[in-house]
This record gives structure tokens, C-alpha cells and sequence, in this order.
């Protein structure tokens, strides 16, 4: 991994040295305000677009900028200081581009487990709705049709 001396922030692993002095529990209050205020503010912003301005473009063109706050609060700031994620990309003597992306490994980790999670419960869902639909469909049907047969009967 290469270090930048341009970052003033420390790399992963490395720690400010005041940790026992924190007040709050929150590491990074400002920066953790800033990574919610962006995609809440567009989501309201999204929600209440009528009521602000009867102009698409105008309602469009805020949202557009609210979300390119957040990706770039999210990518040079709160990724880094939160989570530890960083990447830039690079250029070699030879001109050709490379990026380069550093995380720690257990953010790493984690992200696989929630994707796999997320992945295993649209699946099951998505099974399990099918095939619940098709037994009360079958099962409806099979009581329609007894229904029928015992009227028929008598």
C-alpha cells in the first residue's frame, strides 16, 4: 500500500494518540453529520419537491448536487474516517491508469456478509412467495373443488 505525504489523516492501524480524551462516543461528530445531512436533505428534498417548486429542473438540479455533496463526503471524507476506506487512482511512467483501493479487512468482511445476507433473503423471498402463493392457489382450489363435490351430492 502506498502513503501519500499529501494526506494529513493517519493510515489504517494508526491511531490520533488522544483516544482516552474523547467526551463524546461518536469518533468524528462533524464528519458524521455531514455523511447523513447530504442524503437526508435529497431524500426530503426528493419527498417535497412539489410543495418547494412546481419546476422539475429546479427540484432535479438539488437533488443531482445534494447527492454529488454525499458521494464526494462519502469518498474523501467520512469513508476514510469512519470506516477506512480510501482510493485514488494513479499514473504509471508508462501512462497508463491504475486504481488503487485500500479498506480495512474486517470492513471488507462485513460488507461480504451483509451482501450475502441481503442475496440469500431476496432469494428466499423470492422462492418462498412463489411457492406459497402456488399452495394457497392449490389449496384454494382443492377447497372449491370440495365444495362443488358436496354440493353435488345430496
Amino acid at each position: 500500500m502506498l502513503r501519500q505525504d499529501s494526506q494529513d489523516a493517519p493510515l489504517f492501524g494508526e491511531e490520533d494518540g488522544n483516544i482516552g480524551a474523547r467526551k463524546s462516543n461518536i469518533r468524528h461528530p462533524l464528519v458524521s453529520f455531514f455523511h447523513l445531512f447530504f442524503r437526508t436533505s435529497a431524500i426530503l428534498v426528493y419527498l417535497l419537491c412539489d410543495i418547494f417548486s412546481s419546476r422539475f429542473i429546479a427540484c432535479m438540479v438539488t437533488i443531482i448536487l445534494l447527492l454529488s455533496c454525499d458521494f464526494w463526503t462519502v469518498k474523501n471524507v467520512s469513508g476514510r474516517l469512519l470506516v477506512g476506506l480510501r482510493w485514488w487512482n494513479q499514473v504509471d511512467t508508462d501512462g497508463k491508469s491504475h486504481w488503487v483501493f485500500e479498506s480495512r479487512k474486517a470492513v471488507v468482511l462485513m460488507g461480504l456478509v451483509l451482501q450475502w445476507a441481503n442475496l440469500y433473503g431476496y432469494v428466499r423471498c423470492k422462492l418462498g412467495g412463489q411457492t406459497n402463493l402456488r399452495n394457497m392457489a392449490q389449496n384454494y382450489l382443492g377447497a372449491q373443488m370440495f365444495k362443488q363435490a358436496m354440493k353435488e351430492e345430496p
